[in-house]
């Protein structure tokens, strides 16, 4: 069992310059999303117009996101890190053209849209990349006994920040307009570039090696589904998202079931994450000791659980509690998945198998949009709801009697 306290990871620079530097990089990202989906609804007036902005990311991301593993385990991380940082400084510039030059370049709405899809693929690209390399890192920065803690406090800079970044991107274009919250935007990346450089060298072992690409991707995979309590874990993560994506329908619950108004549905779509940074915050100072894969199939069940109260509920702060809870339980679940993931895999080959990891969230995340808008018109919303929260505890039970390593799973 692994005994750790969190002011000694804290304690160490790099670390602090790796989280830092991550924190206002993710900060910038969550302001772009915002921005741009503002930015092309005023363009087009049409919703499904920025639906395609997170198409146009996710496709060419998953699509790399094997390679990518591989380019990270063969070679130097902190080079690949800046290069990646610098790539978004580049395509996000890109960005400025259309924004300070709208009236000079005398291009329609829809024009200026579809150059702005085009930026966003090539940073999915991009993404395939910087997404596993910052947790890939970790394990050679921190000691072994303190990487629960920094999985923990790591989960809880990405929440954090990611919230931040939405509110204040909001603020921002209502102050100073798209151009100059692009601006922003990019010195914030900038910024991240900055902690970034301070980092040591991460050399890949296989550097004087020979590796045929297409075998280094299957050993990825491979390794993945030879070790059962990560194959779990993922899989877990994978249909919690899927089928429990209530957070898709909120507008329509706050809109034409709780009757809460704009107001309502702000606090509403905020209930998830405030769970989630509660959660992470009280964890980073009390950490789980032990029984973790125990603890993760009953949170995962509990999550579920949640998700039908909310499907089922008809009161306004029952719903908002029972979304609050929600993210609590999924906040410990990210903990403990990310631990597991972390610890249970080897240096030589955690870029690839951490890229799988990202294709299980960004798939998920994606399709369970799809599916709770494919249900909810099946089966109208309530019952598309309850329907993915009793998927969710199937799933978590199913996986629990079938998994026994992930049940007794304990660091």
């Amino acid at each position: 069992m692994i005994s750790f306290t969190p002011l000694q990871t804290l304690q160490n620079v790099e670390f602090r310059n790796l989280l830092t530097g991550r924190f206002f990089i993710v900060l910038a990202f969550r302001m772009l999303a915002t921005l741009l989906g503002w930015w092309v609804y005023q363009l087009t007036k049409d919703p499904f117009s920025i639906g395609l902005i997170g198409l146009s990311e996710v496709i060419p991301a998953v699509s790399c996101a094997l390679y990518a593993g591989h380019v990270i385990d063969m070679n130097e991380k902190k080079r690949l890190l800046l290069i990646c940082n610098y790539a978004y400084i580049f395509l996000i510039g890109l960005l400025l053209i259309p924004a300070f030059l709208d009236v000079e370049m005398h291009f329609t709405g829809h024009q200026i849209t579809y150059y702005i899809y085009g930026v966003i693929f090539f940073t999915g690209i991009a993404r395939a990349f910087i997404g596993p390399i910052v947790p890939s890192m970790i394990p050679k920065i921190v000691k072994k006994e303190n990487l629960p803690n920094a999985v923990t406090l790591n989960q809880a800079t990405f929440l954090i920040s990611s919230v931040c970044g939405h509110a204040i991107g909001g603020v921002l274009i209502g102050f100073i307009g798209v151009k100059w919250t692009l601006v922003a935007i990019l010195a914030l990346i900038f910024v991240a570039s900055l902690f970034f450089w301070q980092l040591h060298k991460q050399y890949s072992e296989y550097k004087k090696e020979t590796v045929n690409i297409v075998e280094s991707m299957r050993e990825g995979i491979s390794y993945i589904f030879k070790t059962k309590e990560i194959l779990g874990a993922l899989c877990l993560d994978m249909f919690a998202v899927l089928f429990g994506g209530a957070v898709a329908m909120i507008p329509v619950f706050a809109t034409d079931i709780l009757n809460s108004g704009a107001e309502g549905f702000g606090l509403l779509n905020a209930a998830s994450d405030i769970g989630s940074m509660c959660i992470i915050t009280i964890l980073s100072i009390v950490p789980l000791r032990k029984n973790q894969g125990k603890i993760l199939l009953v949170v995962v069940t509990g999550f579920g659980l949640c998700i039908i109260g909310f499907g089922l509920s008809k009161l306004y702060w029952l719903s908002f509690m029972f979304l609050v809870m929600s993210g609590m339980l999924d906040g410990i679940s990210v903990v403990i998945r990310g631990t597991i993931v972390q610890l249970k895999t080897p240096d030589h080959i955690r870029g690839r198998v951490l890229s799988v990891n990202s294709i299980f969230i960004m798939s998920s995340n994606e399709m369970g949009q799809f599916e709770s808008g494919l249900m909810a018109k099946l089966l109208g919303v309530v019952r598309s709801v309850v329907f993915g929260g009793c998927m969710t505890v199937l799933i978590a039970l199913l996986v629990g009697s079938t998994n026994p390593k992930l049940r007794k799973m304990q660091y």
